[in-house]
This record gives C-alpha cells, structure tokens and sequence, in this order.
C-alpha cells in the first residue's frame, strides 16, 4: 500500500529525576550531600532512508514516544541517558509542525536526518544545589518533561522528469517501455493509482529518475480524482514531460486534454507552473495522429514535441538524451522557501511576559512554558522545593501581576491543572 501522508503526536523522553541523598559512612559523620542527577531523555530522531518508498510503517502508530533517562542515584552517581527514538522514513519526506504549518525538516538525501523532538534535561540531584550558604541542601528536581509536539509527515518522491497527463495516455507503458520499472497497465482509467518510478540509464552509463505520476481530470487542483495526488510529487520534478496521446483513440480532444491538465498545473502552484515542460505525443504509430499533431503545433507552434510511440518505441531514445542533457542545466533547488522553514523563524519578544494570567470561574489561571516547566520539575514533597518554586514564580514577576490584577489573600491560583491558595 503506498502512503504518502501520515500525522503524529511525539513525545520525547522525560529527563530522569535528581536524587536527595547525604554520604552516610562510619568515620564520616557529617556526610554531605552527594545525590546524584538524572539522565537525559531520550529524543525522536527523523532519518532518510533510501531503502524505503512509503510511510506506510507510520501509518498506525499515532503516538511515538521516547524513552525517559535514568534516575540518580546516591555517591553522585549520574543517571545514563536514554537512548534515542529513531524513526525511518523515505528520502523526500517533509516534516511539518502540524500546529504551525512550518517546515520543521525536508529530508532528500540517504542517511540525513533531523532532531524533531528533544528529551528532556535530567533533574539535578541535592549535590547540585549546595552552595557555601547552605552546604547540605534536601531540594533535588524531578526530570524535565520532552517536547511534545504534533507533525505532519509527507512524502513527495524525488524524481527528475515527472510524465503528466490525462489517464490512459500512455504514461505508464513509457516508464515500462523505457525502465526496467513494471507498472500495471490496463485498459482503463485511473490504471496508475499511486505514483511509479523507473531509472533510466542511458547508453553513455547516464542515468536519471523518471516518475509515472497518476492521471488527472479536471478539478485535480481541488482534490478530484487522483490530481492532487499527482500534483503533489509533480513539486519536486525539475521537468515535467506533459504526454498526449495524439491519436485520440478513446475520443478525447489532444488540445483539449493538454489545456485542462496546464489549467490544473496553473491552479495549484506557481512554481509547479513555471517548471520546464515538453510535450510527449504518444500513440504516434495509429491512424490520426499526424493530423491531430497538425493540428496541435497549429495551436501551440512554440511548444517542443516529441513524437513516440511507447508500443513501437519509436522516438524514446531521442526523448531520454534530450531529458538527461536538459536535466545536465538544471540547478538543484528547494521547493520551499526559506521563510517557510522553522529554524529561520526567529523569536524577539525580549519584553513579553513568559506567561499569561487569566481569571476563570473565580480562578486565576497562570500559563506559559517556563511556569509550567518548573511546576513539573519541582518536587512538592520537600518544603526546600516548595520554596524555590515559590521564590521563581516571585522571579517572574507572577505575584506582583496578580497582585496587580486584583488577586486576594486565598484566592485559587491553577497551574497545569493543580490548585494553590494565594499567599502574600
């Protein structure tokens, strides 16, 4: 089954807890503090693979998550840090953030790969927090949650020459005629119901990649048919060769055909619109189709047509060196601009608050990463932890805004769905 889109929660590994702990041995007293930090969590790494075709391993999944660091321990022994989620998926898959729409990695190449989400820190242990003032501290943290995050994996196939054109043309007997790709072929339309490649290694040892994209109808660029399909792997060809069968053998109109597939084109994207095409007529061992081709060049004289027929192969060497030797002067490119890559998208809110207070139902509601990072670390079973946390939120300025807002003695304050009173 060919899959080329999946969505995914991800949840990168917990750091493991800091350790409280005190040196505790029979001439030693006054053992000081020597618990030990947690490891750090696991993340979920994306890698190309050129082995694979299809996204169909992730299809089911719905939920990776990643392994959570180990604990510390006592003797400052430091927790290990948990191995890495790796995750295989075919070169040309794109990773977006489900939430944002931005690019988050475009993975072309074997073997690249991507950090989309990071484990967290591991939570320091008491030895961590000794300082002069308090050289025996209890306070250690729990470790810091991963990130979690919402993707959209798709995969556009990488080809250099996409065939395009209305079903039953003869796209996939091209591919066949040309590639040593077997494509099923029928009599009917819609044969190709997922995209085929072939490469195609030429005399001189040459080779390049040739896609057998599914046919299009009308409406293709709004999803009808199999268009959006097709339109989808047509955005990482360098040439589209746009095949008509110009003998009119099932009674479609040649110029008519070629129309609506360039008003599809036009419709779903600029850049797919202005890539290199060439006309491919095909079917030109049959009856008609000089005249129809009379016709064609009439209409479009400025157009390069080759004349093939797939069932003959007649033309088809002089069509792939023309390819090859074109594809020679084409530069490499992205297919999506640099504005819509996550990692350009840079943050400057130096004077924003890191959080945000709302009041619901009679309950302040205090929210924002940073808060609700140190909630999750702190350990509310150790009054030292109790405190610090207490002393951060003062830090932030989070209860001078409260005050400020009209928070009173007592009033309920929620963060990340626990309650506390209110204490001035």
């Amino acid at each position: 089954m060919f899959i080329d889109e999946v969505k995914l929660k991800l949840i990168a590994g917990k750091g493991g807890d800091g350790c409280s702990s005190f040196r505790r041995e029979k001439y030693v007293p006054m053992g000081g503090p020597d618990g030990g930090s947690g490891g750090k969590g696991g993340d979920i790494i994306f890698v190309a693979d050129k082995g694979l075709t299809t996204l169909i391993d992730l299809k089911y999944s719905k939920i990776i998550k990643a392994l959570k660091g180990t604990n510390g321990s006592g003797k400052k022994c430091r927790g290990a840090n948990a191995s890495d989620t790796i995750i295989k998926v075919p070169c040309g898959t794109t990773i977006f953030d489900d939430d944002t729409g931005l690019v988050i990695a475009d993975l072309t190449k074997d073997k690249e790969e991507a950090i989309v989400a990071h484990g967290g820190r591991g939570g320091r242990g008491n030895a961590a927090f000794a300082t002069l003032e308090k050289p025996a501290p209890t306070i250690s943290e729990l470790g810091e949650p991963g990130e979690v995050r919402y993707i959209k994996c798709e995969l556009k196939l990488l080809a250099d020459v996409g065939l395009v054109g209305m079903p039953s043309v003869g796209k996939s007997s091209i591919l066949a005629a040309v590639s040593a790709s077997n494509p099923k072929i029928g009599a009917y339309h819609f044969t190709t119901l997922s995209p085929n490649l072939g490469v195609i290694t030429l005399k001189d040892k040459r080779t390049f990649i040739l896609a057998d994209l599914p046919g299009m109808i009308e409406g293709a660029s709004l999803g009808v048919g199999l268009g959006d399909k097709f339109l989808k792997h047509a955005s990482r060809t360098k040439i589209l060769a746009h095949v008509i069968d110009m003998s009119a053998s099932e009674g479609r109109n040649p110029i008519e055909d070629y129309e609506i597939i360039r008003k599809e084109i036009v419709a779903y994207s600029d850049e797919l619109a202005n890539k290199k095409e060439i006309i491919v007529a095909n079917k030109m061992d049959l009856p008609n189709s000089k005249e129809n081709l009379k016709n064609f060049k009439k209409k479009y004289p400025d157009k390069e047509i080759f004349l093939v027929s797939a069932v003959t192969k007649q033309g088809l060497d002089e069509l792939l060196v023309y390819l090859k030797d074109t594809l020679e002067t084409i530069k490499d490119e992205s297919i999506y601009p640099e504005s819509l890559y996550e990692s350009t998208i840079v943050y400057r809110f130096k004077n924003e608050k890191p959080y945000t207070i709302t009041k619901e139902d009679g309950v302040w509601v205090i929210k924002g990463e940073e808060v609700e990072k140190l909630f999750a670390m702190t350990r509310f079973n150790q009054e030292e932890a109790v405190q610090r946390f207490a002393r951060k939120l003062r830090g932030m300025g989070i209860e001078d805004e409260l005050i400020r807002l009209g928070a009173k003695e007592n009033d309920e304050i929620e963060i990340s769905g626990y309650i506390f009173e209110f204490k001035i």
